[in-house]
């Protein structure tokens, strides 16, 4: 009878291993382009991810009550992402995620040159990044790998990149795997663009963050990292003890007055390549916390200082200031003009990897 009931549970383990996955149509692009929305479902957690961008359109998790509510921003509609250029709601961005000074870059002694579309720089790969593009998609266990393949002087970067961008559901867990590989020496930085809330609405500003992270990279006016690395001790970016993101936001810093608030890369401690926490953040009101791991080098914590408002939609939806934050796990912003930073370079022949993992939990009083 002790054995039968071992094997029920191990039975019943595995049956819970696996979400769900269901596929419906989420909307059609002016071009006549049909984009999928693809439902992963477990036993805790609840993620949509549709083509359009490889995008996270919600997660629904559990607050301390039991009670489910989407812990992202973005919209409720399709429409909603298709007339809004800038926020990058949920998506899977490149080909180079982040910033590139001046648009520009070398491989080779040989000069590149990639679309202008902030501030005199490149980001987020450019015009029409990957963002902006309709992944091939199909469900596996679990959950739901993307392709994107982005040809030779795509947005002006190097070779036909391929992409492969899984997202899985186990638990309580939803796990990001990159893939890609090339046919001529290029640079890459993919990363999830998604915007959290864990309170369900509201601002972000009396969530508590703890970074993994005793560097950052600071920038200049434009956003475009300075190459040092200074330490985090005595500045308001030291976010090594759980601290609210309002606590310091408002300090008489020229790094927070540069970029409004928080938009900035943390140094993650541990090799590149090897699994360590990023970020943990927790939300006192809901009880809800979040995990985040990765094999990246560093973690870009934004704290929404660019939301304006804006209606989007035929439902006329906004998101205001502070009402969302981001922890991009990636390589450091501008890496192709700084040697001394990981480097973001593919070469033929290679095909790298990297993982991100976002962990929900509740909390008691």
């Amino acid at each position: 009878m002790r054995l039968a009931r071992v094997i029920l549970l191990i039975m019943t383990t595995a049956m819970a291993a696996h979400a769900t996955v269901t596929k419906t149509v989420f909307g059609t692009l002016p071009d006549g382009t049909a984009v999928d929305l693809y439902t992963l479902k477990s036993d805790a957690v609840e993620a949509r991810i549709m083509t359009y961008g490889a995008r996270i359109v919600s997660i629904q998790s559990a607050d301390r009550d039991g009670t489910m509510g989407n812990v992202t921003l973005g919209y409720s509609a399709f429409d909603g992402y298709v007339a809004d250029p800038s926020t990058y709601f949920g998506a899977v961005v490149g080909r180079y995620g982040n910033r590139i000074a001046n648009g520009e870059f070398k491989i080779d002694g040989h000069d590149y040159h990639v679309p202008i579309n902030n501030n005199g720089q490149s980001l987020h790969g450019g015009l029409i990044g990957f963002d902006k593009l309709v992944w091939q998609a199909h469900p596996i266990a679990g959950g739901v790998e993307m392709t994107l393949v982005s040809k030779d002087g795509d947005q002006g970067y190097p070779g036909t990149l391929t992409a492969h961008v899984r997202y899985s559901l186990h638990h309580n867990a939803l796990r990001i795997d990159y893939s890609y590989s090339t046919d001529k020496t290029t640079v890459v930085n993919l990363t999830n663009h998604t915007y959290f809330n864990l309170a369900g609405s509201g601002t972000v500003l009396g969530h508590e963050v703890t970074l993994s992270s005793d560097q950052y990279t600071p920038t200049n006016k434009v956003l475009i990292p300075t190459g040092e690395l200074p330490t985090v001790e005595g500045t308001p970016f030291d976010f090594r003890k759980a601290t609210t993101i309002g606590a310091r936001i408002g300090a008489d810093n020229e790094q927070l007055k540069i970029a409004g608030g928080y938009d900035h890369n943390w140094v993650l401690r541990g090799h590149n390549g090897e699994v360590k926490t990023a970020a943990r953040v927790y939300e006192p009101v809901s009880g809800r916390g979040l995990t985040v791991t990765t094999t990246e080098p560093g973690v870009q914590f934004y704290s929404g200082n660019f939301l304006d408002g804006a209606k989007f939609g035929k439902a006329g939806e906004s998101h205001a200031k502070n009402t969302g934050f981001c922890l991009e796990t990636q390589h450091y912003p501008d890496s192709p003009n700084h040697p001394a930073f990981p480097t973001t370079l593919l070469k033929p022949g290679e095909t790298k990897h990297s993982m991100t993992t976002f962990t929900f939990s509740t909390h008691a009083k």
